[in-house]
């Protein structure tokens, strides 16, 4: 069974090719001292119990919706075409919702969302800037016998775009614009990495008061679902901002919900107030 990575290296050769290093840092759109953060958790990203048990939590939640949305993408992109026999292949496309569908996934750290995308049929290519995170996540997607539809690299998104322009129907970026200084080029690089047509699914934290009680104080320090320093509040992303940053480089707007949770009852809903966290879907427009 070979590796999930690409064949050709490994996550540490990657780590002396790649554009990140300790001496281009500062050149590319990292904070490296986030990447060291989700570097040193690396050996919880598939425990249920760990530092990302609330992602395992969450995901079927995101998953589902980040399909609802490629399905309403490629159903509004077959509702554009102009003959019957494309229109034909668009629906059918539609339907199959991930399937079938070259899937990129920023920021994909152990692979959580990676995978369960490849499990619903999807090419998926994951790409993170933590050596450790990607081990972790190209060992489970090897034990999982993945390793066919999924695969990782050590990249940053920007650079990826340089190359891959165009090469991707869905792209996937769930709590990581937080992590960066610059997420404004995060979009534009998802948006440069899309097919037209493709969507483009996003997450990330509201910035508000609430946000910051419910998303740093009580995640963190109460409930301690997440390690405490997980956030930086100054670098939460209000709906406004990140819609902004979307239309900007040419997304068209498509649906946007807010993830909630009970702390009583330990239930994950979505609904439509955004306070504190929410995801995004928007869609890079037909050529």
């Amino acid at each position: 069974m070979g590796s999930a990575l690409n064949s050709s290296s490994t996550p540490n050769d990657q780590n002396q090719n790649s554009a990140f290093n300790n001496t281009e840092a500062n050149t590319i759109n990292v904070d490296p001292s986030e990447v060291e953060k989700f570097n040193n958790l690396a050996s919880e990203w598939w425990s249920n119990t760990g530092a990302f048990a609330t992602l395992h939590e969450i995901n079927p939640l995101r998953l589902n919706w980040i399909e609802e949305n490629v399905k309403r993408g490629y159903q509004n992109a077959a509702n554009n075409h102009d003959t019957n026999n494309n229109h034909d292949i668009a629906n059918k496309t539609a339907e199959q919702g991930l399937a079938g569908k070259k899937v990129l996934d920023v920021g994909c750290g152990g692979g959580i969302l990676s995978e369960s995308m490849a499990r619903r049929g999807a090419d998926v290519t994951g790409i993170d800037l933590g050596t450790e995170n990607l081990k972790a996540a190209a060992l489970h997607a090897e034990q999982s016998q993945l390793d066919n539809t999924l695969r990782y690299q050590h990249i940053p998104v920007e650079e990826l775009a340089k190359t891959q322009a165009g090469q991707f129907d869905v792209v996937t970026c769930m709590e990581m614009l937080e992590h960066v200084p610059d997420p404004s080029s995060i979009v534009q690089a998802c948006y440069d990495l899309l097919a037209p047509g493709g969507v483009c699914v996003l997450s990330t934290i509201n910035r508000n008061p609430k946000s910051y009680l419910f998303a740093i104080v009580g995640a963190e320090y109460v409930l301690r679902l997440l390690d405490r320093g997980t956030h930086d509040y100054a670098k939460f992303i209000t709906p406004a901002e990140l819609d902004k940053m979307a239309l900007n480089t040419g997304f068209v707007r498509q649906d946007i919900i807010g993830l909630h949770y009970n702390p009583l009852t330990k239930r994950y809903w979505l609904a439509q107030n955004v306070d504190v966290n929410y995801m995004i879907a928007v869609q890079k427009p037909l050529a």
